[in-house]
């Protein structure tokens, strides 16, 4: 059927926006406010207000550059980001180049096992890794055993570094793998035409070309690392910006300010080190005559080449998989000290946590699965709005949603305490201490992320098809409903499950929240399990169903991509 054009509707009812768009613009603008917005707000006032009092004052940051552990901090927190940016690199790099512009045997699940450190908790693996490359964690012990000598892989801050850059490190292998593939290769020929090859033709043409890939996945790695709590504690790094805004109000509480002047700093290096990778990017120009392609095909590696290749490939994919090895290995063992590897095997842990912690796996489910429903229905109704209708300030509602992002976990968790604790319900109940309240700081947390699929899906759907559906007689609520939705279902799963699976291991936000037990996620029940040596083999048990959750729902996730783009192949 040919869709009728857009010139047949009237100007007025295709710009104009209708009351009912108003509303629900008003209702999301007011839900963001209400959870974002004001939660932030309350954190600003506190940093800038006298304490006891409302009167504004700067004394608290004066208090904060004046102390000496606060400072130590901050260059602590700036130290170990940028050192986990290096570190990623180091591992990114090489996996991203070999399997795009080699004929590489296994390409595909190189990528694939790339891509698995997202799917854990990095401080689920920080115990894995301590297990192998602690003071007495197997490697060091087979080194002191052959050599006589140990490597402090993970002492202090150096600790933190290696799991966190083996942890985030595929957010720079996915963006700049894929900016590599989209380069055209005619440029790369040209080069070595004029006698540019190795490592000078990748250091002055591919990597320059490629740079708005690698700093969109190491501007992320930073702010994830800069942000990350749980690693840190685990590790008994105390003296980093994340650890001490949550020490300042669990030890001395939600009226100290200092917690709150580091929340403040927090959301500024987060905004700065955005703001940087953008501006490293304003007034170049990246753009090649044509996305991939062009004269060169994938170089057939020679012996030696390929010899040092996958040598490099296995080191770094070993540990890769160390965390996940580590971990399934503590999740069967009896006892695992001072030796290479476990005494003995058991299931004993897992009957433990499908008895005791069950709760946990059942809070996550709920938990996660409210977050993701909510996210999507505003992801949709943003997406919608911004991209189909002339409503003024529509793109603040974009914006306003995204913003997100840049608010570090903790913070959030600070400025829900904060703000909600004073409001009761009529039985006296603190609102800050119910579920609910741990609900909607991760669907705030994870909300740019379905919004940005559910933008994607639409984007990719024709106007023309609602207008038609509008021409028959259809309303736009109908219209929504009956065409624009279902055309949009791969993305809005895909949206949901992304929402789901990282909510299910979301711990910087609810620690703050968690009350008690029974209302706790599983995230909160692995913290709580790796605190102590006797609880860490339950603990593994319980970070396996983590990590086989997630892999579940990002295995679904891609095959929902997958059956959607095929699907929209064979209707062209």
């Amino acid at each position: 059927m040919t869709a009728i054009p857009s010139a047949t509707l009237p100007r007025a009812r295709r710009l104009s926006a209708t009351p009912g768009q108003i509303a629900l613009a008003l209702a999301i603008a007011a839900f963001l406010l209400l959870f974002l917005g004001l939660p932030v707000g309350t954190v600003l006032y506190v940093a800038f207000t006298e304490k006891g009092t409302s009167n504004f004052t700067l004394v608290n940051f004066y208090d904060f550059v004046r102390t000496e552990l606060f400072m130590r901090s901050l260059w602590n927190s700036f130290y170990v980001s940028a050192m986990s940016v290096v570190w990623a690199s180091v591992f990114a790099l090489p996996l991203a180049y070999l399997t795009t512009r080699f004929v590489f045997r296994g390409a595909m699940l190189v990528q694939t096992l790339g891509f698995l450190p997202l799917i854990m908790p990095p401080f689920v693996g920080a115990v894995a890794m301590q297990l192998f490359f602690g003071r007495n964690g197997s490697v060091n012990l087979l080194l002191d055993d052959w050599f006589g000598f140990k490597i402090g892989f993970m002492e202090g801050l150096n600790g933190v570094i290696f799991v966190q850059s083996v942890h985030y490190f595929p957010f720079i292998l996915i963006n700049l793998s894929a900016a590599l593939r989209n380069i055209d290769r005619a440029m790369e020929e040209a080069a070595q035409n004029l006698g540019s090859s190795g490592f000078r033709l990748f250091r002055r043409i591919v990597f320059p070309l490629a740079l708005p890939g690698y700093l969109a996945g190491a501007s992320l790695v930073f702010v994830k690392v800069f942000d990350d709590l749980a690693t840190p504690l685990l590790l008994n790094v105390k003296d980093m910006l994340a650890p001490q805004a949550y020490l300042r109000v669990t030890s001395i509480g939600i009226a100290d300010p200092m917690g709150y002047v580091i929340s403040v700093v927090l959301i500024v290096a987060s905004v700065i080190a955005m703001w940087l990778s953008a501006l490293a990017l304003k007034g170049r120009d990246y753009a090649t005559t044509q996305r991939g392609g062009g004269g060169l095909a994938r170089r057939v590696m020679t012996p030696w080449e390929a010899v040092l290749g996958y040598g490099v490939v296995i080191l770094i994919l070993a540990l890769v998989l160390a965390p996940h090895l580590g971990l399934l290995l503590l999740s069967f063992a009896t006892i695992w000290s001072f030796s290479p590897l476990p005494d003995a095997f058991t299931t004993a842990h897992y009957a433990r946590v499908f008895g005791e912690s069950s709760v946990y796996i059942k809070n996550t489910l709920i938990y996660a699965t409210l977050a993701g429903g909510i996210d999507i229905v505003l992801g949709v109704a943003i997406a919608y709005l911004v991209l189909r209708t002339k409503l003024i300030g529509r793109e603040w509602l974009d914006w306003a949603a995204s913003a997100a992002l840049a608010i570090p976990g903790v913070v959030l968790g600070i400025g829900y305490l904060r703000t909600f604790y004073g409001v009761t319900l009529p039985d006296g109940t603190p609102l800050a201490s119910l579920w609910i309240t741990i609900v909607l700081a991760l669907a705030i947390r994870r909300l740019p992320y379905a919004l940005r699929a559910c933008y994607a899906a639409l984007q990719q759907i024709s106007v023309s098809l609602e207008e038609a559906a509008e021409n028959l007689g259809a309303t736009k609520a109908r219209t929504v409903r009956r065409v624009v939705v279902p055309l949009m279902a791969g993305g809005i799963l895909a949206g949901f499950v992304t929402s789901f699976s990282t909510a299910a291991v979301e711990l910087s936000a609810t620690l703050m929240l968690v009350q008690s037990n029974s209302d706790a996620p599983l995230a909160f029940g692995l913290y709580v399990f790796m605190q102590s040596a006797a609880g860490r083999g339950p603990g593994a048990a319980l970070g396996v169903v983590a990590v086989l959750l997630v892999a579940l729902c990002t295995f679904i996730s891609h095959l929902i991509i997958e059956r959607s783009q095929k699907a929209k192949g064979m209707g062209h």
